[in-house]
Order: C-alpha cells, then structure tokens, then sequence
C-alpha cells in the first residue's frame, strides 16, 4: 500500500510514525511544505523570551531520523498543490527546484493544520510585523528584534498565542501593548476568571486595550503606529499579529471533499473524508465537542497527535475514532499564574440555551498549614443531573492538577457527585485531605440537593435592598477590604446571638470571603426558618467579576525592601480571616511612624491592604509579588 501524507507536523508525522510501526512493507511518502518537520510549535513564543535558548530545541525530530529508523520518504520544502481524486494522484511542488510534478497514491492523509487568521486592516505587509506559526516565523522575529534593538511592541489578539507572546516579549524586554477587541483575553475563560490575568499582566507592565480593535498600521519615521478603534494611536518597534487560526483546508475545498463548520475537513468517526481514500487530522478538521456533542474548531496539539495516532490504524482497517471527540483541556502560564479549562465556558452555554448551574471555590494549593501554600480560584459549571459541562482553575501552584482530574472526570462520564468520592493522593505539601476538586464536587451536590441555595456574584446589583437583607458574615476589618453594596455585618460567630436583628419576613442573601463562612450561615439561618443564600465564591468572586482595571498599574516584581521594618507577619497559606487578623494584631503593637511587613498568599491581598488602610488612617508604602507570595509593608498613621 501506497500512502501519501500532507503536512509534517503533530497529525502528518505522528500517522507516518505509527503506520510504519503497525505495517513493515508500506510505502510511506510525507509531504511538507516548509523546512522543517514535527516542530514545538507550542514552543515558539518560548524562544522569544530566551526560555528555550538553542533553535534546536524546536525541533522534536529532523527528518533523517524518519528516513532511517522508520524508512519513510520525507520531502520537505514540498507543496501538495493538487488533489486529483479521480485518478488518485497529487501534484507536488518543489520549492527549492521550483519543479512540479505528480505522485499517485493508494490512500492520502491530509494534516496541513491551520494557518493565521489575517487582521483585516490597511497595512498588515509593513516591515516589523509579524505572525508567529512556524519556526521561521519566530527566528524571523528573534532576528529583527536583535538587529533592530526593539524596545516596544503591539500583540494584536488576546488568545493563548498573543499572551504568551506578550509575556514573552515583555521578558526580553519590550514594552508590550496586547490590543483584543473582546472584552478580555483567553476565550475559554469566563470574564471573572480572566480577570486574574488581567491583573497579573497589568502589575507586570503589559499595557491592555480590551474592547478595541486595530484599523490600521502605518509607517513612522521611529518605527510603526498602530491606530485602534477608540482613536488611539500607539507607536511600536514591532508588531506581532495572533487573532487565532483557521483551518487550511483549501486543498481539501478545491478538490472537492465535503467542508465542516468554519470551513474546515469534514470528516467521519474514522477520519475518513467524503472520498473513501482520503482521510484528514489535525487543525484542519472538525471535531466532536464531548460536552455539547456538536462539530466545532478546537485547534489543540494533544488531539492532533491522538488522531495521527488513530488514522494509522483505521488505513489498515483497525477503525478508531481516538481524538474525534475533543473537550478542550488546556493550560497557559502568564507570569506567575497559570490558567487552565475543560469542556465549556459558561458564555458557550448561553450561547446554546443549556441549562446549568455553578460552583466557585477558592482553596490552597495543598495543606494550609504546611508552608508554600497558594490559592487556587476554580469555577465549574454543571447540568441539573451533576454532569460536569465545563471547568476552570487560575492559580499559581497545582492549577493544571485540579483541570486534568475533572478532564478524566468527564471523558468518563463523571458527575459532582463522582468528585465528592475521588481518592486524591495526599500529603501536606501536595494537597489538602478534602482537595479542591473534592471541594467543587461536595459544593455542586450541596446545590444539587437543596442544602446550599445560592446566588451570584452578576446577581447583586438586582437585590432589591427594601425587599432583602444582604449580610456579610465576615469580621469587620475584613469589612474595611470590601464588602457588597449596602451589606450589614454580623460576624459568622455571633450570628445566633443576633438573629433578632434580621426581618424573618426578608430573604437573607449572604457573604463573606470566599463563601464558606457564608455557607454556615445559610445553615443557620435555613434552621432558624429563614429563607437564605449564599454568594458562590463570596466577596473575592464578586469583586473579581467587578474589578477596575483602570486602577491597577505595574507593580514590583521582586520582595518588597526590608528597610526600616518593625515587625514581619507571616500570613502565607492561611485561610481568610487569619490574614488580616494578623494584619490588625501587628499594627495594634506599633507606634505610629513605624512599619510592618505582611507576606500572604492571597492573590488580591495588595489591593486588600490598599483599601484596608484607607479606611482605618494606615499608609500602604510599598507591595510586590514574586511567585504568587503577595507581600505589603504598612506604616501605621498617615502620612
């Protein structure tokens, strides 16, 4: 048997690897257009930021080693122009010879990937502007950046590419500008989770224009100017264009194999097109989303390699549709923090009109007590049986633990109630007796069931304050941090003793930190005969749904200066309020004038501080983050 395979990357050279493994005598002949073969391309933005130093590096396998372990026929710099499917021949070109010539096959894979979407503005050909998809591509930015001595630059598009470009750059670097015309980066993230990122990449110095787009790049006399949609117009050395990719399926469309959504291959549970000789893998098809079980683009590089995998076997009749079914799982580093999702967002579900709910915790990392503890903010949404529809986690440790457990999860089948019974491994310096995916799961079940009736954080600005009563069971300095619109306090442990002071008439809607406080509560009261709900996730939720971005500017990056100190707290790896108890504890053994350094591991504690301090007549001098360890030092008085 004779196969011709199109594309030399995740899919093409995974199916040529694995079809020489299971068939000894076939002919195997792999095209690819560029340089280069089954390169990282998922590595790139690394090199630019000198992470990854050596080109080599880039390259999982050259093709000499297919040529001799596996006795494949490897042509590079060779273009498959045509498909003719009725005499089962391609037409190839040969980019170095500039020769074009003709290559029958019995059966022919195509895995050309995808290509970079274009911006549609005036300009996109200028010198200095760039899109980053193959090796090329980025040794071509290295090289302008050393030549040129670049200083700043503009990302357009805020998926997982132009973040990690950012960042990257922002390392080498640059002053970095990231322009998306939604209204947040990473598409899989709901806008509460992204805001995280948002925060982190603004106290690193990348300036963000959400909500804007690009309508035009132009040549200066320093350099290039991008012109935005709200009227701005920024100066830039360079300019790395990253709106995404679509589908190559040109090739494909002109030979006249049947197209799926976005234009991209369609294909069988087999990976076997519209021609029964021809087959297809990679970014160029469509896929099975697992949760909503509609065709859908989901461009990742593990499902590329699983369908290579697969489509080796099913030319040799061993039918497999391992890799047709995809649910998305993906991960991204931005500074400090690391994001990662399964499955759909809660924007996609809407979409769709599917009925869900939703779950937010805020746990450690692992064991509270054992140093180095970090939180993690997950969210998970779920349908009315307990099947699990989506997830996702943004911390500094343990983030992609926690996504890969509930991925499993739902390959299976899983619902919340499956993660409240999980046997997670345990020790305190990895994780916690009742982990964070347990946490999700008895959470989920408690809403399932009735025990936890909940509201959210997009829920607030709808209370009607004359019809209910919003209480925060939080301590007071905790209240001097924030709190919800026209709440009142009564601190969880004096709840009981209070009850007189709430109208039974009026349902109580409930808060505190991070929404365990607030889940007692609403047990309490539930008992009492009120009606009650708590704030999913509590305040930290709320407010990130609500943060100013406006307000948050670069911020150090390493440990703040030790100078001067009168007394160091240590508040790392401990839950709410301990914190800023230990804060208030401090503060009362100081004379005014004198100084206190806080370390604590809760992401939102330096702008916690700031609002601390102005309500009770402190200065915040200084704060900084290095790896997730948020740190602050505090003169007590004004100055």
């Amino acid at each position: 048997m004779k196969v011709c395979i199109v594309g030399g990357v995740a899919g093409g050279a995974g199916a040529a690897t694995r079809l020489r493994r299971l068939d000894e005598e076939a002919q195997i002949i792999l095209f690819e257009r560029g340089e280069y073969i089954s390169y990282a391309n998922c590595g790139l933005p690394y090199y630019i930021g000198k992470e990854i130093t050596k080109k080599e590096a880039l390259l999982v396998t050259k093709p000499e080693l297919l040529e001799s372990r596996f006795r494949i026929d490897v042509r590079t710099m060779s273009e498959v122009v045509a498909i003719h499917r009725a005499e089962k021949m391609i037409t190839v070109k040969n980019h170095v010879t500039g020769e074009t010539y003709q290559e029958s096959y019995d059966k022919l894979v195509l895995a050309p990937g995808a290509a970079p979407k274009r911006l549609p503005a005036e300009g996109t050909d200028l010198p200095g502007i760039f899109s980053v998809r193959t090796v090329n591509n980025t040794l071509a930015i290295d090289d302008y950046l050393e030549k040129n001595k670049s200083s700043s630059a503009v990302v357009v598009g805020g998926g997982f590419i132009g973040v990690e470009m950012a960042e990257n750059l922002s390392r080498r670097g640059l002053k970095v500008t990231l322009v998306e015309l939604a209204n947040q980066i990473l598409p899989p993230l709901d806008l509460e989770m992204a805001n995280i990122l948002h925060r982190e990449m603004l106290e690193k110095g990348i300036s963000l224009k959400l909500n804007t787009g690009v309508e035009k790049l132009e040549q200066s006399e320093t350099g290039l100017t991008v012109r935005l949609s709200d009227g701005t117009k920024l100066p830039a050395d360079m300019v790395v264009l990253a709106l995404g990719v679509s589908p190559e399926s040109g090739l494909a469309k002109e030979a006249g194999l049947a197209l799926s959504v976005g234009g991209s291959i369609l294909t069988d549970e087999n990976f076997r097109t519209s021609d029964q000789n021809i087959y297809a893998v990679g970014d160029a098809i469509s896929n099975i989303n697992g949760v909503s079980g509609n065709e859908a683009l989901i461009p990742l590089a593990g499902p590329a390699n699983r369908q290579g995998r697969s489509v080796a076997g099913n030319l040799l009749g061993k039918n497999s549709s391992n890799g047709k079914q995809v649910y998305g799982s993906s991960v991204v580093r931005v500074f400090d923090y690391v994001a990662a999702s399964v499955g759909m967002n809660e924007k996609q579900l809407l979409r769709e009109g599917t009925a869900y709910h939703k779950t937010y915790v805020h746990p450690n990392s692992h064991a509270g007590y054992y140093p180095g503890a970090k939180q993690i903010s997950l969210k998970m949404l779920f349908d009315p049986q307990g099947v699990i529809l989506g997830a996702q986690a943004v911390g500094v440790d343990g983030v992609e633990k926690q996504i890969d457990v509930i991925a499993t999860a739902m390959k299976f089948h899983g619902t919340v109630y499956d993660l409240e019974e999980l046997e997670l491994c345990y020790a305190p310096p990895f994780n916690s007796a009742k982990s964070p995916v347990n946490l999700l799961g008895f959470t989920a079940a408690n809403i399932l069931k009735g025990d936890m009736p909940v509201f959210y954080a997009e829920d607030v600005p709808k209370l009607d304050r004359e019809r209910v009563t919003v209480l925060d069971v939080s301590t007071p300095p905790e209240i001097k941090m924030g709190t919800l619109p026209d709440s009142i306090n009564i601190p969880l442990d004096d709840l009981r003793g209070r009850l007189n002071e709430l109208d039974p008439q009026k349902p109580v809607y409930l808060t505190c930190r991070v929404g365990l406080r607030g889940n007692v509560a609403a047990r309490i009261l539930l008992q009492h005969g009120y009606q009650a709900y708590n704030l999913s996730g509590g305040y930290k939720t709320y407010s990130l749904l609500n943060l100013d971005l406006g307000r948050i500017g670069p911020k150090a990056s390493q440990k703040c200066r030790a100078d001067g100190i009168s007394l160091a707290v240590d508040a790392r790896g401990l839950q709410c309020p301990a914190p800023i108890c230990k804060v208030e504890e401090g503060m009362r053994k100081l004379r005014d004038g004198e100084r206190l350094h806080i370390s604590a591991s809760d992401p939102a504690f330096g702008s916690d501080m700031e609002a601390w301090c102005d309500k009770t007549g402190n200065t915040l001098i200084e704060r900084g983050s290095n790896h997730g360890v948020f740190e602050a030092v505090l003169e007590k008085g004004k100055k």
